[in-house]
């Protein structure tokens, strides 16, 4: 398959619509993606790792740890209105 027919068969797929101007652009950006791959695929790979992080970091994880906050009625106080233990808000939908 042509990298033109391969460019005008995914845009039936995705029912896409491009001009004859547009499908020759995208059928090089093709070729030469393809060309990119198969300048990967001839590196000599043997013993590199694979990546899996870009950097060297991991995740640093805090204990969770319950600390006292501010009592209920003076955060309460600060909103216009609230129910019991909750903010009123407006509805959104």
């Amino acid at each position: 398959m042509t990298p033109i027919e391969t460019v005008e068969y995914v845009a039936e797929l995705a029912r896409l619509k491009f001009s004859e101007t547009e499908i020759e652009a995208f059928a090089e950006q093709f070729q030469g993606i393809l060309s990119y791959i198969h300048t990967i695929e001839e590196l000599d790979l043997e013993g590199v790792e694979p990546l899996t992080n870009i950097t060297e970091m991991s995740n640093v994880f805090r204990e969770d740890v319950v600390v006292p906050s501010l009592p209920l009625d003076e955060v309460l106080k600060n909103a216009p209105k609230h129910n019991e233990s909750f903010f009123k808000v407006p509805k959104v939908l």
